[in-house]
């Protein structure tokens, strides 16, 4: 007889993702540093920031919608098995490096230069791009093992949420190849990525899009909207 898969709570899961990520951030705040400036040029030093604040500022959004999707997924979430466990180490590396591509981007846009801009540009799109990927086999594992999920979780419900991660990779791929031209239009498609991802942390089909759409139906009368 095969041995028995071992299943532990995931409540230390959590607690050591909740870790990371905070300590990502405290990395991120650590690199906005006063530059060095002559007595009575404060202003003007406390200006030369703006790319560094930006890039934070980026990057912050960036691991809280993080934190939102990996706390709307480990709500339903009641156990971990070691799959589980490399899948979520997995989410955590590509979140971990975010301050490189960070720094990257809080160089160029302070340098100035257009090709430096676009290759930071392009590196931190190609980041969050791989950020999204990391969550493709997440959904359909935890599907095909309902031993993991809380009583009463819907498999219907992480079966439509296959699709967020891929939607966000195409989007994060789509904002790396418009980089190379302009990076404003990389931060308008990153924008809508995080957008998206942010407002179906708890489901394509119970977040807050989702909410709207059906308010939407009811009030027109819309045929098999249930009140």
């Amino acid at each position: 007889m095969a041995p028995s898969v071992r299943l532990t709570e995931s409540t230390r899961v959590e607690a050591f993702s909740d870790a990371v990520m905070a300590i990502v951030i405290t990395i991120l705040v650590l690199e906005l540093r006063v530059p060095r400036h002559e007595p009575g040029r404060l202003l003007g030093a406390l200006e030369s920031m703006w790319g560094s604040l930006l890039a934070f500022l980026i990057s912050f959004l960036r691991v809280s919608v993080i934190w939102l999707n990996h706390h709307g997924l480990f709500v339903r979430v009641r156990r971990v098995d070691r799959t589980l466990l490399w899948l979520n180490l997995g989410l955590l590396l590509n979140c971990t490096i975010i301050p490189l591509p960070t720094a990257i981007l809080a160089d160029a846009l302070q340098g100035g230069d257009p090709s430096d801009l676009r290759v930071a540009a392009v590196l931190y799109a190609l980041t969050a791009a791989l950020q999204s990927a990391a969550w493709i086999p997440i959904f359909p594992y935890l599907r095909d093992h309902p031993e993991l999920a809380e009583p009463g979780g819907s498999a219907a419900h992480l079966h439509a949420q296959r699709i967020r991660p891929w939607v966000g990779v195409g989007i994060d791929a789509a904002a790396a190849l418009a980089a190379i031209v302009s990076p404003v239009g990389m931060v308008v498609l990153w924008t809508f990525s995080l957008i998206f991802l942010a407002a179906t942390s708890d489901g394509v089909e119970t977040g807050y899009i989702a909410a709207r759409w059906r308010s939407r139906r009811r009030k027109k009368g819309a045929p098999g909207v249930a009140p």
